[in-house]
């Protein structure tokens, strides 16, 4: 498996670019975005994942490792292979697509094209419980994560033990309880934990 590679941008292409390392030309399948950050003549790291075929070799390249482990992530969900999952990281940063996926955001992932409403569906189902914590947002209180509250204390909930139909509930009383201004997310997953206790 090729991980990573370092070398001079040969050339770039539409939708690849040319890596020469050790005297070899690697052509990298990337996207636009990765794309526009090299230049031919200039030393670029890319990170890389091989999708092996029977009849192929191919080198996907990101700007990141983060995007190559999201790109890996979402081939995992039916129907994703890897120009599905390029296009999806083409249409939306790495964010962008963590957050519609943990929050069942269909608008945002049926807008890759290729993905319809019942493949965004089917994304959200397989990967939101694997999708991994979202990132803190710009300028966001400590303990308080980018990403609807929702699926915030939902996801905090299920990692204590509660089933998701319990999370579910949770958040749904937890929801009514709120009026003007949200708080933040540690007080609301308190608050969720409080209402389960009483169920028990």
């Amino acid at each position: 498996m090729i991980a990573s590679v370092r070398g001079v941008v040969a050339a770039i292409n539409p939708d690849s670019a040319v890596i020469e390392v050790g005297g070899v030309g690697l052509q990298v399948q990337c996207a636009p975005g990765t794309l526009a950050g090299l230049k031919a003549g200039v030393e670029a790291r890319l990170a890389t994942s091989m999708v092996v075929r029977e009849d192929s070799l191919t080198l996907y390249g990101f700007a990141d490792d983060d995007e190559k482990q999201l790109f890996e992530l979402l081939q995992t969900a039916s129907g994703v292979g890897p120009r599905l999952a390029q296009a999806a990281l083409a249409v939306h940063p790495p964010d962008t697509l963590r957050r519609a996926i943990a929050g069942a955001d269909l608008a945002t992932l049926t807008r890759v094209p290729g993905i319809g409403k019942k493949g965004a569906e089917k994304m959200v189902v397989e990967l939101r419980d694997r999708i991994g914590p979202l990132p803190l947002s710009d300028g966001a209180p400590a303990g308080m994560l980018r990403g609807d509250w929702q699926e915030q204390v939902r996801q905090g909930v299920l990692a204590l033990g509660w089933t998701v139909a319990q999370a579910d509930q949770a958040v749904a009383a937890v929801a009514e309880t709120i009026d003007g201004a949200v708080p933040p997310v540690p007080l609301l997953l308190r608050q969720a934990i409080r209402l389960l206790g009483k169920t028990r």
